[in-house]
């Protein structure tokens, strides 16, 4: 398992691009439910 998670060296260039890759669908998520709920009023 921790052959997994090393990646071959590469692991934190993997998880990292994956942690702003959600980090980022996160965002946009919040933003379009906000401006959803501002359309509204």
């Amino acid at each position: 398992m921790s052959e997994f998670f090393a990646m071959g060296g590469y692991a934190f260039y993997v998880w990292g691009a994956y942690g702003v890759t959600f980090c980022l669908l996160a965002v946009e998520v919040v933003l379009l439910m906000k401006r959803k709920r501002e359309t509204k009023t």
